[in-house]
């Protein structure tokens, strides 16, 4: 999986991983009023890395959360899709608007593999002091630079460098900061 080889989902020991991965997130996104001590104990349960001083908001939607390194002072808004089948870095100081999405998994378009259920996945990196706007979308192997804004609703289907303004589907780059 890790390594961005095809394989079954269903697998017995994935599928404790997802339920794990399933209650924990459960209990974080119920958590809204325990405050942020109780969030963030939960948090560094169901996280690979939680840096100093991040803060996200429930509700959170994970696949296994073991694979998500989140850097200090980072902040993720209300609905974060972060769909971890493969690794997803976070840099320290990102901003996510609300309803962003990292999304690892990629299924084969040969339609009989994809009804055999055969799936992989390519790792996301967000760079440091990274803001992506609300409703943005990260398609599988995407790296994007530190430094780089990318506006609300673009989908980031190929790597942004450092230090410019994205915008878009697919995202562009419009300006360099």
């Amino acid at each position: 999986m890790l390594a961005g080889l095809p394989y079954i989902a269903d697998d017995p020991e994935l599928a404790a991983d997802l339920a794990r991965a399933a209650r924990l997130s459960e209990r974080f996104n119920a958590s809204s009023v325990d405050g942020p001590g109780a969030r963030r104990a939960i948090l560094a349960e169901l996280l690979g890395d939680l840096g100093e001083g991040v803060e996200i908001r429930p509700p959170l939607h994970v696949d296994y959360g073991y694979h998500i390194s989140v850097g200090r002072g980072s902040f993720l808004n209300f609905g974060a899709v972060l769909l971890d089948v493969a690794r997803i870095t976070i840099g320290a100081d990102a901003l996510f608007g609300p309803g962003v999405q990292l999304l690892t998994p990629t299924h084969p378009l040969d339609p009989e593999r994809r009804r055999a259920k055969w799936e992989s996945a390519k790792p996301i990196s967000v760079g440091d002091n990274v803001w992506l706007g609300g409703g943005v979308i990260v398609c599988p192997g995407v790296t994007i630079g530190e430094n780089t804004v990318v506006g609300a609703g673009a989908v980031v289907t190929k790597d942004l460098p450092a230090g410019v303004v994205a915008l878009g589907n697919p995202a562009r780059v419009v300006r360099t900061l």
